[in-house]
């Protein structure tokens, strides 16, 4: 695998399986890398790089939502080596389960399950409620999303240099994010759960009905402490609360 495009903090060679994260918009690897410590012992931790950033840095931003499902999918791919889960908080989620329905397709190594966490089914389409925080917003008023849930580091926030890439960043991804689209019928064949905070405003409450017709195998809703990005200690532990180990 590309370790530009698919970013690990160690190789465990002990493995048995692993933990593919795709991140949310506007996000990176380093708020999946911080999970390293509570991963399984025999689970290795990877997070997928979108272009524009990171060790992509040098790359064009995806502009539309195939593009960067395409790019995605070659990732996972170069990444299947052994089995391996995929996981997708709040945009990240939609990312997922494309990801996931385009490889079942296809003759290659399917994901062993798909954890989706703060999101609503894709099957609802683009609403308005989806569309937060939002291209309208003001350069100050998506420094405050980023501030409150975002999970930037306050190094990040601190300098205006940063600052100014933290929003040229998200206003990226929301582009791509406001190009999605669901293929009406799509549903995945691998075990999925569904993360939701008991006081995420984002999601519907019907979502875990919704999410649950969306995959012919095993199905799980868990609630979890919080907003959209659940309590500081749930996130920081997230891992823990994964119930689809192979």
């Amino acid at each position: 695998m590309k370790e530009t495009v698919v970013v690990r903090r160690r190789h465990n060679p002990e493995a048995a399986v692993r933990l593919v994260c795709l991140p949310f918009c506007g996000g990176g690897a380093a708020s999946h890398l911080q999970w390293d410590g509570v991963v399984p012992p025999d689970v290795e931790l990877a997070v997928i790089c979108y272009p524009g950033r990171e060790g992509r840095f040098a790359e064009d931003y995806a502009t539309h939502w195939s593009e960067l499902i395409d790019d995605t999918v070659d990732a996972v791919l170069s990444a299947s080596d052994m089995p391996y889960l995929l996981f997708g908080h709040s945009m990240g989620g939609w990312i997922a389960f494309d990801v996931a329905a385009r490889i079942e397709s296809l003759d290659a190594r399917p994901p062993a399950g798909v954890v989706v966490s703060s999101v609503n089914a894709p099957s609802r389409g683009l609403t308005e409620r989806d569309m937060y925080p939002n291209q309208r917003d003001t350069d100050d008023e998506l420094i405050g999303w980023i501030s409150r849930h975002g999970q930037a580091a306050d190094h990040v926030l601190s300098d205006p240099d940063l600052r100014e890439l933290a929003v040229e960043l998200m206003r990226a991804d929301l582009t791509v994010r406001d190009t999605f689209f669901h293929t009406p019928g799509t549903r995945i064949r691998a075990p999925l759960q569904l993360l939701t905070g008991e006081h995420d405003d984002v999601v519907v409450p019907e979502v875990g009905e919704q999410w649950g017709e969306l995959t012919t195998g095993a199905y799980r809703h868990d609630r979890l402490p919080g907003e959209h990005f659940f309590t500081p200690e749930v996130w920081r532990n997230l891992p823990r609360y994964i119930g689809l180990w192979p």
